[in-house]
């Protein structure tokens, strides 16, 4: 039997769309429309309401954390007597976190336009885990073609490696690039990170931890160096109706190119279409999700849960 959890002993404060529109307070709206019709994903639907009653409060939340972490780092600095050493600055680092299809994306971009707006963090940079996926030939040797998407098909150390040297200030710091089209690392080609006031970091498994050793030796996770964290949420119904939805857009535009991966899926019939989606959602996406990635929605700091209509519905920020 599930056990039952006291709502009174949650770690969260939980806000209505309407409670949490209110703290946006006076912060102006910088974005146009033709830039928030750039920023939503292919399947997803942003709203200049949805970026004013969610967004914006998020990004005036965010700054105030990133003015607090900045205060509290220069005077570490101080105290350590390192104070003379560069610019005193340390890359704050986000995490946004997800299943397939719930819309990660989108909330990157449209916090990387807002957060790019306030004056303490001139520069944000955004990178996804999907470069850090192993290459093919690698899952395919290794037998994980069917696993794309789970921790074990990522590199892991190469990941670390690159979060460990953002925290310690290196440039630049680059990230392998993964193609969707092609659906595969790109051999040779990096993404440039040099030194941001904010780094936002997009994932479907970034909460993950692992089993823990028993001789409590030190074992970095990604979300070690995250400064906050969010997971977007929504019913596995909505999100199963969603991925499949995004398929058979992706079906009639970008797979008919012949070049593309999933080009073969450009020439089925609608219904084998849809039960093809269907078929990688429950073998695949499915799986994921409940083994994975939801498990670790109570690791966030803000979860934004979403209805059916792709709108956020409820905000859910941990208690400091």
């Amino acid at each position: 039997m599930d056990q039952q959890v006291d709502p009174g002993l949650s770690p969260y404060r939980t806000f209505s769309r309407e409670e949490w529109a209110v703290l946006r307070q006076d912060t102006p709206m910088p974005l146009r429309q033709e830039e928030i019709i750039r920023l939503q994903g292919l399947n997803d639907r942003l709203s200049i309401s949805e970026v004013e009653e969610i967004y914006l409060p998020l990004s005036r939340l965010l700054s105030l954390y990133v003015g607090a972490t900045q205060k509290l780092f220069r005077a570490m600095s101080h105290f350590l007597d390192h104070g003379n050493n560069g610019d005193g600055k340390m890359p704050y680092i986000i995490g946004v976190a997800g299943s397939v299809a719930v819309g990660k994306s989108t909330t990157a971009r449209v916090l990387q336009a807002l957060l790019a707006r306030w004056p303490n963090t001139p520069k944000v940079d955004l990178v996804t885990t999907d470069g850090f996926l192993l290459p093919n030939a690698v899952l395919e040797r290794e037998g994980l073609m069917e696993k794309k998407g789970f921790p074990e098909s990522y590199d892991l150390p190469l990941l670390l490696r690159f979060l460990t040297d953002i925290k310690a200030g290196r440039r630049p710091v680059r990230a392998p690039l993964y193609s969707h089209f092609f659906y595969d690392v790109m051999p040779d080609q990096r993404v440039e990170v040099d030194r941001p006031d904010i780094l936002i970091v997009e994932g479907l498994n970034v909460l993950q931890t692992g089993r823990l050793p028993r001789d409590g030796k030190e074992i970095p996770f990604v979300s070690d160096f995250f400064d906050f964290s969010v997971y977007i949420d929504a019913d596995e119904d909505i999100l199963q109706q969603w991925y499949v939805e995004r398929f058979m857009r992706l079906r009639s535009t970008a797979f008919m190119d012949p070049m593309s991966y999933f080009h073969r899926y450009s020439k089925l019939t609608e219904e084998e279409a849809k039960a093809t989606a269907l078929s990688i959602w429950q073998r695949i996406n499915l799986p994921n999700l409940q083994e994975n990635i939801l498990p670790t929605r109570q690791r966030a700091d803000l979860i934004l849960r979403k209805a059916g209509d792709h709108e956020i519905a409820e905000v859910s920020l941990r208690k400091l």
